[in-house]
C-alpha cells in the first residue's frame, strides 16, 4: 500500500530530533511516499526542552531548498507543531501571520504545572484524575482552535501505560465528546498519530473507539502522521492508521495548502 502523506515528522530544527531534513526527505522517496510535512516543535511552555528553539527562517530556507531538490518525487509541505496554543494564542497567531505555513498542529503537552510525558506526573496521580484533567484542558484548546489539526488526541498513554497499563476511552467518554465536537465545528482535523504503535503502550492515538465516536458526531477531516524523528519512522504503520480509519466510518484523508483543507476519498 501506498501511504498517501506524513503530516507529522521533525527534522534537526527540533531540539529532540538530530536528523536532516533532507534525510527524512530521502526516507519518504524511499517508500514511495508522495507527500509529507515538516511540523518542528514551537515551544513556550516554561520547562519544556524544546522551548524557543525554532528558527523559522532558516528552516523555511532549508524546506525550499529540499522543495527543489526532490521536485517532481516529493510534496513537501510546511506545518508546524504548537504547543500549547490557547495559552500563548498571541505568539501563536503572530507565527501563523507572518510565514507562510501550509497548516499548523495544535498539541497539549502540559497540563497544568505537569508535563504530560514526566511519568512521575501519572505516579503521583490516580488515572482518573491526570486522564480527566488532560481532557477538560483539551476541550479549552480546542474550543479556541486557531490552527488547523489536532495532533496526537490521547498522548499521555505513552507515558501512562507504564503507570496504569492500557486504558479505556469509554470511560471518559463524556469529556471526549466536547472536544471532538470542537474539532468539528472548528474545522480542525485529527492527526491519526501511530508512534504508540511503535512502544509498548501499542495504541494510535486516537484509536479505534474515539474514531468511531468522531465519524457518528459527523467528523470527517483526518490527517496521517507517524511522528517520526528518525528516517526509518517515516511513514510508519500509517497503513494500519488508514485501516482503522475505514473501520470506523471515515471516508476522506485532508490535505492541506496555504492552510486550505481539501477532502480526498480514500
Amino acid at each position: 500500500m501506498i501511504i498517501p502523506q506524513d503530516y507529522h515528522m521533525h527534522s534537526n530544527f527540533s531540539c529532540d530530533c538530530k536528523v536532516p531534513m533532507a534525510d527524512m526527505c530521502r526516507s519518504a522517496i524511499s517508500k514511495q511516499m508522495p507527500e509529507i510535512g515538516f511540523s518542528e516543535h514551537y515551544d513556550l511552555m516554561p520547562g519544556e526542552m524544546c522551548i524557543d528553539w525554532f528558527k523559522p527562517e532558516p528552516w523555511f530556507a532549508e524546506l525550499e531548498r529540499c522543495r527543489q531538490e526532490f521536485a517532481g518525487r516529493l510534496t513537501i509541505r510546511a506545518g508546524i507543531e504548537i504547543g500549547e496554543p490557547h495559552i500563548y494564542q498571541a505568539e501563536a497567531q503572530a507565527m501563523l501571520a507572518r510565514y507562510p505555513f501550509d497548516y499548523a498542529l495544535g498539541s497539549l503537552h502540559w497540563v497544568g504545572k505537569h508535563s504530560v510525558f514526566d511519568i512521575n506526573y501519572f505516579k503521583s496521580y490516580p488515572a482518573d484524575e491526570a486522564f480527566g484533567d488532560f481532557f477538560v484542558e483539551l476541550e479549552k484548546m480546542t474550543r479556541l482552535g486557531g490552527f488547523d489539526i489536532l495532533s496526537h488526541f490521547d498522548v499521555f498513554i505513552r507515558t501512562a501505560h507504564a503507570v496504569y497499563g492500557d486504558y479505556d476511552p469509554g470511560h471518559y467518554e463524556e469529556l471526549i465528546r466536547p472536544v471532538l465536537r470542537n474539532c468539528i465545528d472548528n474545522g480542525i482535523a485529527l492527526d491519526l498519530n501511530t508512534k504508540g504503535l511503535l512502544i509498548k503502550a501499542n495504541r494510535m492515538t486516537p484509536g479505534l473507539e474515539i474514531l468511531r465516536w468522531y465519524a457518528e458526531m459527523g467528523g470527517e477531516r483526518i490527517t496521517l502522521g507517524a511522528d517520526a524523528h528518525k528516517p526509518e519512522h517515516v511513514g510508519a504503520h500509517l497503513d494500519k492508521a488508514m485501516a482503522i480509519a475505514r473501520q470506523a466510518g471515515l471516508k476522506y484523508l485532508t490535505h492541506f495548502q496555504q492552510r486550505q483543507a481539501t477532502l480526498v476519498p480514500f
